[in-house]
């Protein structure tokens, strides 16, 4: 999912926000005991979604994915006075996990954990979102988008994680699902009026935008 230098890439890292002491543990605990720890944020990534979630100061945020946790924690950070991130994860068995960060971050008062299908579980939300973050199962990324854009606030954000798959999104002979997906979610936002949008390539690629219509 890195796709600049190593050199470059440590040069970047050196020239952001410090990874806190917490991120770093949960980053290792992570790659010790979780099966495919890639798929945590990190560093860079958790750095450029605290800073979106800062300066947008949601009320209430989504996080469509919360895998061990550090992304939820960055996106908290920036919640006003009040606000509530809800947070969905289908894997019961991270939940321990979860919320043992987040208690130590601080964070649980203003969080919500819902162990569940996303699908089924965001029209359950009774709140309109200021801020969403999708990082869940690919081949669901244009059904979660459908599902909450008319849930999102005029002026609100929607973040997509991994929506360059790899270079997988320009490849002709890469075909299976989740690309397919990924594809489609990245056209579906591209010719919707009702967002402005940009793709960024951080890490695997991050797709901002902001709802106008």
């Amino acid at each position: 999912m890195e796709f600049l230098p190593e050199n470059l890439q440590s040069y970047i890292d050196n020239h952001s926000r410090p990874e806190p002491e917490l991120l770093q543990k949960l980053n290792r605990e992570t790659h010790l005991k979780v099966t495919m720890p890639q798929m945590i944020a990190g560093h860079l990534q958790g750095q450029v979604i605290r800073m979106l979630s800062l300066i947008h100061k949601p009320k209430y945020a989504l996080e469509i994915g919360s895998y061990t946790g550090y992304s939820g924690i960055c996106l908290a950070e920036g919640l006003v006075e009040g606000g509530k991130l809800y947070s969905i994860e289908i894997d019961p068995e991270k939940e321990d996990m979860i919320t043992r960060y987040w208690q130590e971050a601080g964070i649980l008062h203003k969080t919500e954990l819902i162990i569940g299908n996303a699908v089924e579980e965001i029209p359950k939300i009774p709140h309109q979102f200021d801020l969403v973050f999708i990082d869940a199962d690919k081949i669901n990324y244009p059904n979660y988008y459908d599902l909450v854009i008319d849930k999102l606030a005029i002026g609100g954000l929607i973040l997509g994680d991994n929506v360059l798959w790899s270079g997988k999104v320009v490849d002709p002979d890469k075909n299976d699902k989740d690309t397919l997906a990924i594809r489609a979610f990245n056209q579906k936002i591209q010719n919707d009026n009702r967002v402005e949008n940009v793709l960024i390539p951080v890490r695997d690629g991050l797709m901002v935008a902001r709802k106008i219509a």
